[in-house]
C-alpha cells in the first residue's frame, strides 16, 4: 500500500509539472477523455491565399523613419522620401546671440535606428536635401499618410552626401563647448550632411524679429526640409535606411562680442518626420494582385505598408462538419497550427521578415486580434505561443489558431476576412495587428503549390466526442 501511494503521488506531481509548462509546441484545447476519438489532420488543399496591397498608414508619428531606394529582384522598386519640420532652437521664441556671428559649417544630423534592409556592402547612396515649397508647409498638427505627395524645390539643392550605409558603426565628431577647448567625442551611428550656410543666413540670421518670436511663424516661413536618395547617383540595388526621431540641424559658428571670440553650436531640432512611400511592383506581383479567384502558388509579404496576404479556409470547416460531425457527435480542435515557409532561395541575399502577424476583420471591416492572440480570451496561450516569429533553424513561421478555427467551426464567429501581414519587432508584450511603415523587410512564401514540399500547411489535432443520450 505504501508503494501504491508513492506511485500515485509521483504521477500527480508529474501531471502538475507537465501541465504548467506551456509553449507553442504543446498548446491546445483540453477535453474530457470520456467517449472521445482522437485524430490528426494535415491540411494543404483547403487553404486559399491571395496577395493584396496593405492599407495606408500615418507616418508622421513613427519612431522609425524610412529613407529608401531599393531595387529588389523579386519585388520591384521601393522608394521612400522624408519630409521634415524644422524648428527654432528649443522649439520656442529665439533671440540671436549678441555680437557678430559667422558660420563655420552647418550639418544635418540624422541618427540611424535599427531596421536597415538592403545592400550595405556593394551599394553607395547619395542623399539630397531640399527645401519644401508651395503654399502648404509641414504642419506638425496634421497626420500625414505614406501616400502624401510633397512639393520640394528641386532647383535649389541645400546639401548632398554620398556614403556607404554603416548603420551600426559609431563615429567620432568634434564637440564644440562654449568658452572651452573643443573635444573629440564618440557618438552613436549617424549620418551628417553639410548644408549650405546661405540657408541658415537667410532663414535664421536674417529673419525678422516677428519670425523668430514664434516657432509656428518660423515653420511657416521655412516650410520644411525634403530628404531623398538620388536615383542617378545611388549605385547597386540600394536599400532602406531607418532614422530615429529627434534629429537636428546643427549650426557651428563663431561669435565676436566686444573683441572676445568664442565658438558655439546652435541646434535647430527636426521635431517631426513623415515618410512618402512608393512601391513599383514586378510583373509577377502584379499578376498575383490581379488574381482574386484562385489560390496563389506563392504569396508576398512586404513592409513599408506594402503587401499582406488574405487567407481563407473555404473547404476545411465544411469537410470537418460533413465528414466528422454527425448528429450524435461534436468536434473539439485540440490544436490547429498554421505553418508558413519562405520559398527556397528567396531569402538570399535578403533575409525574410523577422516577424509577421495574423488578424481578422470584424463586421465593421476593422482589424481585430484572433482569439488565440487575445490575452483576455482564456483559450489564448499568450504572445509567445501565438507565434509569428521567423525561426532560422526550421526556416518557418508558425501560428497557433486553435480557438479561432474552433469558433468558426461552431459558428461563434464569422469569416469577414483574415490576413497575414508584416509587423515590427519592437513590441514584445502584445500581438500587433496595425499596418506599419517601421519594418522594411519582405518575404516570398510558398502558397498552395501542390508540387512543393514547402507549401503552406494547417496541422490539426482534433477530438471527436460522442454525445450522451
Amino acid at each position: 500500500m505504501k508503494f501504491f501511494r508513492l506511485d500515485l503521488l509521483t504521477l500527480l506531481i508529474s501531471l502538475f509539472i507537465l501541465n504548467s509548462c506551456k509553449n507553442q509546441d504543446s498548446v491546445g484545447l483540453g477535453v474530457n477523455s470520456a467517449n472521445q476519438i482522437n485524430g490528426t489532420l494535415v491540411d494543404t488543399s483547403t487553404i486559399m491565399v491571395n496577395t493584396v496591397k496593405d492599407d495606408s498608414v500615418i507616418t508622421s508619428s513613427a519612431t522609425k523613419n524610412p529613407l529608401a531606394y531599393f531595387i529588389d529582384p523579386i519585388f520591384g522598386t521601393t522608394e521612400s522620401n522624408l519630409a521634415a519640420s524644422l524648428s527654432l532652437p528649443g522649439a520656442t521664441a529665439y533671440t540671436l546671440p549678441s555680437g557678430t556671428i559667422s558660420i563655420d559649417s552647418t550639418k544635418l544630423v540624422l541618427r540611424y535606428i535599427d531596421g536597415f534592409y538592403g545592400d550595405s556592402v556593394a551599394s553607395t547612396y547619395t542623399l539630397n536635401v531640399y527645401q519644401l515649397k508651395g503654399t502648404t508647409p509641414f504642419d506638425e498638427s496634421v497626420s500625414y499618410y505614406n501616400t502624401k505627395k510633397w512639393d520640394p524645390d528641386l532647383s535649389n539643392l541645400l546639401g548632398s552626401k554620398t556614403f556607404i550605409a554603416h548603420s551600426h558603426d559609431s563615429i567620432k565628431i568634434t564637440n564644440i563647448i562654449a568658452g572651452k577647448p573643443d573635444t573629440l567625442i564618440k557618438v552613436p551611428p549617424q549620418l551628417r550632411i553639410t548644408i549650405n550656410n546661405s540657408f541658415i543666413i537667410k532663414n535664421l540670421f536674417n529673419a525678422s524679429s516677428a519670425t523668430l518670436a514664434s516657432n509656428k511663424v518660423f515653420q511657416n516661413a521655412v516650410k520644411g526640409l525634403y530628404l531623398t536618395l538620388d536615383k542617378n547617383q545611388t549605385t547597386g540595388p540600394g536599400g532602406t535606411l531607418m532614422f530615429s526621431s529627434g534629429d537636428t540641424l546643427a549650426v557651428y559658428c563663431k561669435i565676436v562680442n566686444n573683441g572676445v571670440i568664442d565658438t558655439a553650436t546652435i541646434m535647430l531640432p527636426i521635431t517631426k518626420l513623415a515618410a512618402s512611400i512608393k512601391h513599383t511592383y514586378s510583373t509577377s506581383i502584379q499578376a498575383e494582385l490581379a488574381n482574386t479567384t484562385t489560390s496563389g502558388n506563392v504569396f508576398y509579404l512586404q513592409g513599408l505598408a506594402g503587401l499582406r496576404t488574405k487567407i481563407k479556409f473555404p473547404n476545411l470547416l465544411t469537410n470537418l462538419r460533413n465528414n466528422l460531425l454527425k448528429k450524435d457527435s461534436d468536434i473539439v480542435l485540440n490544436r490547429a497550427e498554421l505553418v508558413i515557409t519562405p520559398s527556397p532561395g528567396s531569402n538570399v541575399p535578403y533575409r525574410p521578415i523577422p516577424q509577421i502577424t495574423m488578424y481578422k476583420l470584424d463586421i465593421a471591416n476593422q482589424r481585430v486580434t484572433l482569439e488565440d492572440a487575445n490575452t483576455s480570451d482564456p483559450r489564448s496561450g499568450g504572445v509567445a505561443v501565438f507565434g509569428g516569429r521567423y525561426n532560422p533553424a526550421t526556416k518557418q513561421y508558425h501560428f497557433i489558431i486553435t480557438a479561432y478555427l474552433q469558433d468558426l467551426l461552431l459558428k461563434r464567429t464569422f469569416d469577414y476576412g483574415a490576413y497575414i501581414a508584416p509587423i515590427d519587432t519592437t513590441n514584445k508584450s502584445t500581438v500587433d495587428i496595425a499596418v506599419t511603415s517601421q519594418i522594411a523587410a519582405r518575404t516570398l512564401a510558398t502558397g498552395t503549390d501542390k508540387t512543393s514540399p514547402y507549401k503552406i500547411k494547417l496541422n490539426i489535432i482534433y477530438t471527436k466526442i460522442v454525445k450522451q443520450n
